[in-house]
């Protein structure tokens, strides 16, 4: 089969065995992968996959099942699928675990299918079962216009919660209104701590910037606030003022999805059965919908990832991988 090979951080389209399911995986035709800053990182050096995951990369994919491992039950070949991996979606054919695995909902294409896996577990895990947003609580997210924070917002909204943003520019900033946003804040001209100060605090933070906001986002908070920090793009090491998080009861979280394990608390499989569950359901009623930017052939890997990289990106970028 094809896939992108990485070499000295150069993409390239090779020639690489095909893999076969070991007992309780599946293969699956990849139509189309996800493109995530994660991926960036690995090209880079800056993020290995976790032990036994595959060096290619791509978190993950949609396509059909062309083959079952010993001990799958619940699916057919052919069936049309998208997958939460660890590893090795920029190919024509992956293997993934049963338990990582997820029907198309109805409703939605095959390719666009490729935006949900990782934006859809990533969020309902940290907003719900981690941070507990709840009916009527104000969520601020950071890259508002991103693959990320477009779901979020949506599914926030959704639920019943507020929702402010932080974006770069007026057209992301309106895209994230339509998206059901409630507070609009352009991070390169205003303070958000202040603004959400204003605005009576955050009950919730989904950050992927790290270090660098660390200290405003605690002052954003309201009493009892959480912060879940997501992502490191704005580094990794910072000072905090402890008095902050004893004064308002503040808690401070970081999650990971990638290296988390397939089984055991926390583990992927509950991740993915509880995202089925709290998810899907909005998709196939067209109230959550992917927001997909746009598709690069998978040889045009490069060109994908320096389009995630230009800023200018709304939603989820995707590689057409089969047809």
């Amino acid at each position: 089969m094809k896939a992108i090979v990485v070499e000295s951080e150069n993409l390239s389209l090779s020639d690489v065995p095909d893999p076969t399911p070991a007992s309780g995986e599946v293969v699956i035709d990849v139509v189309a992968a996800g493109v995530n800053r994660a991926d960036i990182l690995q090209r880079a050096g800056n993020y290995p996959p976790p032990p036994g995951a595959s060096d290619t990369l791509g978190l993950e994919v949609s396509g059909r099942i062309s083959a079952l491992g010993d001990g799958v039950s619940g699916w057919s070949e052919g069936d049309e699928v998208c997958a939460l991996l660890a590893g090795g979606g920029y190919a024509e054919k992956v293997a993934v675990p049963v338990e990582q695995v997820l029907a198309v909902p109805a409703g939605v294409d095959l390719v666009s299918a490729a935006a949900l896996p990782e934006v859809a577990c990533t969020v309902s895990s940290n907003i719900f079962d981690t941070a507990h947003l709840t009916t009527g609580e104000l969520l601020l997210i950071h890259g508002g216009s991103s693959g990320i924070g477009t779901h979020a917002t949506q599914i926030a909204h959704a639920m019943g919660a507020r929702v402010a943003v932080t974006a770069r520019t007026q057209d992301k900033l309106d895209r994230c209104r339509e998206f059901g946003a409630d507070i609009l804040i352009d991070y390169s001209s205003q303070d958000f701590a202040e603004v959400l100060k204003d605005a009576g605090g955050a009950d919730v933070i989904l950050d992927i910037i790290g270090a660098k906001y660390l200290a405003s986002n605690l002052k954003a908070l309201r009493t009892d606030g959480r912060l879940v920090i997501i992502g490191m793009q704005g580094g990794t090491t910072t000072e905090i003022n402890l008095g902050h998080l004893l004064a308002k009861r503040l808690s401070v979280m970081g999650t990971t999805l990638r290296a988390r394990p397939v089984h055991g608390p926390g583990g992927k499989a509950e991740v993915v059965a509880s995202t089925l569950t709290r998810t899907w359901p909005l998709i196939e009623a067209g109230t959550v919908v992917p927001v997909v930017d746009r598709v690069f052939p998978l040889a045009d890997a490069g060109a994908a990832h320096d389009h995630l990289n230009s800023g200018d990106v709304i939603g989820k970028v995707l590689l057409s991988v089969g047809d």
